[in-house]
């Protein structure tokens, strides 16, 4: 038997949890076998490590080498890879016994020491750009430091994102434009900071950007912004023109934006000041129709009731319209012999007092409906259906002029209230009364027809009675033509009279001579006339002046 003395072996190092073992030489011995062993040879490539553990230390040999291993001066040996780390990697080791963790970069050969271990794969450098950063924190310090690109950052050894993880996350700085602003907040101090465009804004080592970039605000005619100081709490709304971006320093915080309000003539708006007092805004009143809303004011919504029967109330409005305009409305009424109707109607009103309808009501239309109903319930009570149905419109007019004093108080005015409709709530009763309407309307019918008929007779008539009015007066005409005519030929006649007298009183003086000659002239014409008709005319021997002698009689003709 040989005694063999093992070799020294260097201070014992940090081994590996996993490792590569060769199978040939690394083994247990048993203490138990027969002494016939040998030795063993373990050659080491460059890229190799071989850890020798004894019994009380760990050693390393680094490649390349061959290294002599005598039987029972060691427990076990294996040899390692060792990781090669190129350009932009890097790997964490940590010591086992110390718990000291290191960073190796690369390029190299990460060779490891005793009871070393690499913690993770080789990792990836992060290659920051020149609009990136990085918020890293340091485990062991809490120190807190911001690497800005271009650069390559290889982490320390400690170092790990924010939110504690070891996965380094990279951030885009804000690009601004020159109508963006950002708010940035430091989780150290607590200081609030605005950075405003045109520029690329980097974080601290503990600043958080605070809601992303905001649109800065165009401020003109028509656009205000409500700013609240939060060094003092105070409200102020900004009108001047300009690109609003909140103070440098973080002080102003935007509450929202607001536009111009605008009113036509006929509307209106009531505005709740920061004591309570009320101020309406007409627009027929030029200082009036448009404003902004003041600080800490508030337009005043009225709840109004909607819908035929006015069962729901959710019409919020707040610009009230001041024209008259019609509302329609319906409800059931019961008349004196016990009938239901449905009623059917409409409202033409309009809103005359707006202080008096602040002052006593909250639900303008909710109110006039509700109290015309029950005025018709009280009306229609006391009459049948058949009184109904002949006087319904007067019904409605009583309900809204006899109560007018309700609407005036409640700054309303009606104009009119009209049923347009009704029917019976019950089926049985609604066939019966179809029966009367169409009954009633066939007598309508009837009536128009006859009436009809009356008119197309009177009309006739009134059509002989100008006809006879109309011969009567061309009657007249023409008497009074035929007497002028006459009047005409009389002076005619009277003037050739005159004229043939006239002319024979040098010739024959007597007047009776020459008459009897203006007769024969006379006669003369007319037995001419006669005689050109084809007429037959007797006249008598004195009548012609003539005697004609024969031998049994006389004839006197003539023609």
């Amino acid at each position: 038997l040989c005694t063999f003395r093992p070799l020294a072996l260097p201070t014992p190092c940090k081994s590996l949890s996993t490792t590569a073992v060769d199978s040939t030489f690394d083994s247990t011995f048993d203490m138990a076998l027969p002494v016939s062993l040998f030795a063993a040879w373990h050659h080491v490539a460059k890229d190799e490590q071989l850890f020798i553990e004894t019994s009380t230390t760990l050693d390393v040999n680094n490649g390349p080498a061959s290294v002599f291993l005598w039987p029972f001066t060691y427990k076990q040996a294996w040899k390692r890879r060792a990781t090669t780390l190129a350009q932009l990697e890097y790997v964490v080791v940590k010591n086992k016994l110390t718990g000291s963790k290191r960073v190796e970069r690369g390029p190299k050969l990460n060779l490891l020491e005793p009871f070393d271990e690499e913690l993770f794969p080789p990792t990836k450098a992060l290659s920051l750009k020149a609009n990136e950063f990085v918020q890293i924190k340091d485990e062991t310090t809490g120190n807190v430091r911001v690497v800005m690109g271009e650069t390559v950052l290889v982490p320390g050894a400690n170092e790990v994102n924010m939110d504690g993880r070891s996965e380094i996350q990279v951030q885009k700085g804000m690009d601004l434009k020159c109508y963006e602003w950002v708010r940035i907040e430091d989780n150290k101090t607590g200081a609030v900071r605005i950075e405003r465009g045109e520029k690329l804004v980097f974080l601290g080592p503990y600043e958080v950007f605070v809601g992303g970039a905001q649109r800065a605000i165009e401020i003109d005619e028509e656009t205000a912004v409500l700013v609240r100081n939060n060094r003092t709490g105070q409200q102020v709304l900004v009108t001047e023109k300009q690109i609003y971006v909140p103070a440098a320093d973080g002080s102003e915080e935007i509450i929202e934006t607001r536009k111009l309000q605008k009113l036509a003539d006929w509307e209106v708006c009531i505005v709740r000041g920061k004591d309570g007092a009320h101020t309406f805004n007409f627009g027929r009143n030029h200082e009036e129709r448009s404003f902004f809303l003041p600080p800490y004011s508030e337009f005043v919504k009225h709840c109004w009731s909607r819908g035929r029967r006015r069962s729901r109330r959710d019409l919020m409005i707040t610009t009230l319209d001041l024209r008259p305009m019609y509302m329609s409305f319906e409800f059931n009424c019961r008349t004196g012999d016990n009938v239901e109707l449905v009623l059917e109607g409409s409202f033409f009103w309009e809103i005359v007092d707006l202080k008096a309808m602040m002052k006593f009501t909250s639900d303008t239309t909710g109110d006039v409906c509700n109290h015309a109903r029950s005025k018709f319930i009280e009306r229609v009570s006391k009459v049948t259906l058949r009184e109904f149905m002949l006087d319904f419109n007067s019904i409605a007019e009583q309900v809204h002029k006899e109560d007018d004093t309700f609407y005036q108080q409640r700054g309303v005015h009606i104009h009119s209230l009209e049923v347009t409709g009704y029917r019976c709530a019950e089926a049985t009763t609604a066939r019966i009364l179809e029966q009367i309407i169409q009954e009633t309307t066939n007598r309508m019918n009837r009536l128009q027809q006859q009436e009809s008929e009356n008119e197309v007779q009177l009309f006739s008539i009134k059509g002989e009675i100008e006809e006879q009015k109309a011969k009567g007066t061309l009657l007249e005409v023409q008497q009074l033509n035929s007497s002028a005519e006459s009047r005409m030929r009389g002076l005619a006649e009277a003037e050739r009279v005159k004229s043939f007298l006239t002319e024979l009183e040098d010739k024959v003086p007597e007047i009776e001579t020459r008459v009897a000659l203006w007769n024969v002239l006379r006669k003369e014409d007319a037995l001419k006339a006669v005689s050109a008709g084809g007429a037959q005319l007797w006249y008598t021997p004195s009548d012609v002046n003539l005697s004609i002698e024969a031998d049994c009689r006389t004839k006197h003709i003539a023609k």
